[in-house]
């Protein structure tokens, strides 16, 4: 049953929600519950007299009660289980607090602190969130979904949790990963938290130190591999587009080995993308543009060296090539420009074991035959840098210290203003820091990063790197999708976000070495790659046929601004309510 919706008084106009729950019920909704903000009215009509101190609070009074006790923490952890609390008790109250403050609170809700907090989370969860799917219960999805009780579901993430950020398998306790999304999408693009769903398929974990853990809350046995893993899935997928058939599914810290075959099995049938693949490479895509107009050379003058060629690598990969062949480049001429480098090395095409997404990169053979190595039979970053003439170094390994000063120095030589992404998650796996980069090329490097770093003073002048976070584009993806009502995502609308997103970047951003926006302006950059992604799904004939203006008013008005509703109570009859402008 639904606990509330929206209405329009047919007399006044006013927009409000009626609920229909009353009492410790309404409070304990955490959609619903305005804690202290109740008015009089709703206090008399909702039966909460009694359960409420006297005293009314404005809901800017609650954002300053909860900074108070926000700066008396004294670590990101403890930072990340207050707000936690928080989202478990009043959401508006959290997404208002989360708006004021993101570019402060995004390190603690997001990366890096969410990797610390899910490498515990069973020892630290308060309260559950989202629906947790397993072979016991997957038979009952029907059913799960049917008791959420809200008006409707737009936006569902979803990871299995074998590959959590940078820290690998972490089982159910990788839930963490889809809420924090969420999070982001609600104060990035302004996605209703109704209209969102974290969801975990636990399938098990291959993780010791969780199966010998007595607190571990998720399945206690192996993960489920090959066929089973598949028909596990699938029922995941037949669910959601049972109860939820224009819902789009955001695949999350996935495995190489299962996010490759996910995106392209349900690429066609379900709404969907995979941020590790799809989001960072856009986002990196982005931030090369930016480079590109930066130093006046086309991407096709560039050599790119990608270390690290899993969902990320091969991700940035495909969309630099994208753009390589817009400037007119062969495959085999994209060939030349991109080197991968994986755990066996530089990938050739004659390297064991090589899987399909890494085919259209590995070098021939041919080409390196005449390379100086630093030793014989296997060809290193250091070896690739300076023997392909490498100008854009980007990292994707999670190997702390990876782009050491011998490597840095080596690319600088290569170029006058060479570009270091040193992309990997949390801050403790980036392959270098920003201050290493300015060091080694004289504070003529371009820098991105995974995760935020303060900026960098050196030599009497003030450097600052990018963070070249998939918050960037993820967020504006799925606004987006959902505004075009386009049945299904396409690399053209990665292509679209991406140029989008160079565009914003102002002239006096690029002259302070900057290739991505200011965080501060994340809601605006977000509806305008929402735009972006809405026209271009209108012009390859999958989304709604409007003019330029007519789309970005329908981002314009789906984007939420967390508010208290007026409440009046009421009796939930199965008639039509108002469509919310937030759920178009």
């Amino acid at each position: 049953m639904r606990t509330w919706s929206l209405r329009i008084d047919p007399l006044t106009g006013e927009e409000y929600c009626e609920v229909y729950l009353r009492g410790a019920q309404l409070l304990n909704d955490v959609l619903l519950n305005k804690g202290s903000s109740f008015t009089e009215e709703e206090r008399n009509a909702l039966g909460l007299q009694g359960l409420l101190k006297p005293a009314v609070s404005t809901l800017p009074m609650q954002v300053e009660r909860t900074l108070e006790n926000y700066a008396k923490k004294h670590t990101d952890l403890e930072r990340y289980l207050q707000l936690s609390a928080l989202l478990d008790r009043n959401e508006t109250l959290f997404y208002r607090v989360l708006c004021d403050h993101l570019e402060e609170m995004l390190p603690v809700v997001y990366t890096p602190t969410v990797g610390e907090a899910c490498l515990t989370m069973s020892h630290i969860t308060r309260r559950y969130r989202g629906v947790t799917l397993t072979e016991q219960n997957i038979g009952q999805i029907n059913q799960i979904f049917a008791s959420l009780g809200r008006p409707e579901t737009s936006l569902i993430v979803v990871t299995d949790g074998e590959r959590i950020l940078g820290l690998g398998d972490l089982g159910s306790d990788g839930m963490g990963i889809p809420v924090g999304k969420i999070n982001l999408y609600v104060a990035a693009a302004g996605i209703h938290p109704a209209c969102c769903l974290p969801v975990c398929l636990d399938v098990g974990t291959s993780c010791e130190r969780l199966l010998d853990d007595p607190l571990y809350m998720g399945v206690r046995h192996p993960r489920l591999t090959g066929q089973a893993y598949d028909d596990f899935v699938e029922r995941f997928v037949l669910g959601v587009q049972r109860s939820f058939p224009n819902a789009l599914v955001q695949w999350e810290d996935f495995a190489k080995h299962t996010a490759f075959p996910l995106l392209e099995r349900y690429r066609e049938r379900v709404l969907s993308f995979d941020d590790d693949i799809q989001g960072t490479g856009a986002t990196a895509l982005a931030a090369l543009l930016t480079a590109r107009r930066i130093k006046g050379r086309a991407l096709k003058d560039e050599r790119f060296v990608i270390v690290g060629m899993g969902q990320a690598g091969v991700g940035v990969a495909q969309n630099i090539a994208t753009v390589l062949r817009e400037e007119g480049c062969s495959a085999e001429e994209v060939r030349a420009r991109i080197f991968a480098i994986d755990l066996p090395g530089l990938l050739l095409e004659d390297t064991p074991g090589l899987e399909a997404p890494q085919l259209p990169y590995a070098q021939r053979r041919g080409v390196v035959g005449t390379w100086k190595l630093q030793a014989p039979g296997r060809i290193g970053l250091l070896d690739v840098v300076r023997n392909g003439g490498a100008t854009v170094l980007i990292g994707v390994t999670a190997q702390s210290g990876l782009f050491g000063p011998e490597v840095l120095a080596a690319l600088a030589r290569n170029a006058e203003r060479p570009v270091v992404m040193a992309l990997s998650n949390p801050t403790s796996k980036s392959e270098c820091t920003p201050l290493e980069v300015v060091r080694a090329t004289d504070g003529k490097g371009l820098v991105a990063t995974g995760s935020p770093f303060p900026r960098v003073e050196w030599a009497g002048r003030v450097f600052h790197a990018s963070q070249c976070n998939n918050l960037y584009v993820f967020p504006g993806m799925g606004l987006g999708a959902l505004v075009a009502k386009t049945p299904r995502i396409t690399d053209g609308m990665f292509l679209a976000a991406s140029k989008e997103l160079a565009r914003l970047v102002t002239a006096e951003q690029e002259a302070s070495g900057l290739l991505l926006p200011e965080m501060q302006r994340i809601r605006e950059v977000s509806a305008h790659v929402a735009w972006a992604v809405a026209r271009q799904a209108r012009d390859e004939g999958l989304g709604r046929r409007l003019g330029d203006d007519e789309l970005m008013a329908l981002v314009r008005r789906a984007q939420w601004d967390p508010h208290y509703y007026p409440y009046r109570s009421g009796r939930w009859t199965g008639e039509p309510t108002v469509t919310p402008a937030f759920l178009l």
